[in-house]
């Protein structure tokens, strides 16, 4: 399973807000999209994923759908995203069809050999710097953080960087290691960034060929 290296985490001051923003990430070319709606009925959630199912099967976009992995089995979204207080990924993985992703996030090297051994598909390690979308904040890792644990981590398992990262950041961090990225903020002010992540990102990639055909 690939795992596109950008993810675009919805961001909104409703869930109609959360909607149009992932349409529009859509629009400007965005490969995956996270639906996450935080303190909304479950039922509303299923309603809104419905939707952004919709949405982003016109597009041919994956879509992840945050906590929530029933629904992500009931709209058939491509996968579900788990945080570290939600039901764990052996257990998601129980309930969901083989051919949907789970992800999860991380903060250590702990939590990351503990991801890999429940066989996730890509793991969100961070946050990167201080941000205001989760509460409360784990320990914040920076860029000598991600180095110190890609150092000892050894994997082929996906890691995303994730947590207030900008434009500028992707040089930095694609150096330590991690394979790619996931961004909620700046997308959301700004979808045409969407294309600028990519040719930051898929620029690794092509060096990296380069240098194995060498």
């Amino acid at each position: 399973m690939i795992i596109p290296k950008l993810h675009y985490i919805s961001q909104g001051d409703s869930p109609k807000a959360h909607l149009d923003h992932i349409q529009r990430a859509c629009t400007a070319g965005a490969e995956l999209v996270q639906l996450r709606l935080k303190d909304v009925s479950e039922k509303r959630v299923l309603k809104i994923a419905k939707e952004a199912r919709e949405v982003t099967a016109h597009f041919q976009t994956r879509l992840l759908i945050n906590d929530h992995y029933k629904i992500a089995k009931a709209v058939k979204a491509d996968g579900v995203h788990l945080g570290p207080s939600d039901v764990s990924p052996t257990e998601a993985r129980k309930h969901l069809y083989s051919w949907q992703m789970i992800g999860a996030t991380a903060n250590t090297l702990q939590d990351c050999e503990r991801l890999i051994e429940a066989q996730v598909d890509y793991i969100s390690l961070g946050p990167f710097r201080f941000t205001n979308t989760k509460a409360p904040l784990p320990e914040v890792l920076g860029i000598k953080g991600y180095a110190a644990i890609m150092d000892v981590l050894h994997t082929e398992t996906p890691i995303l960087a994730v947590g207030g990262i900008t434009i500028e950041d992707v040089a930095g961090i694609l150096e330590t290691g991690i394979s790619g990225i996931a961004v909620s903020e700046a997308i959301t002010k700004d979808f045409d960034s969407i294309r600028r992540f990519h040719q930051l990102l898929n620029a690794s990639v092509v060096a990296e060929q380069r240098h194995t055909f060498e």
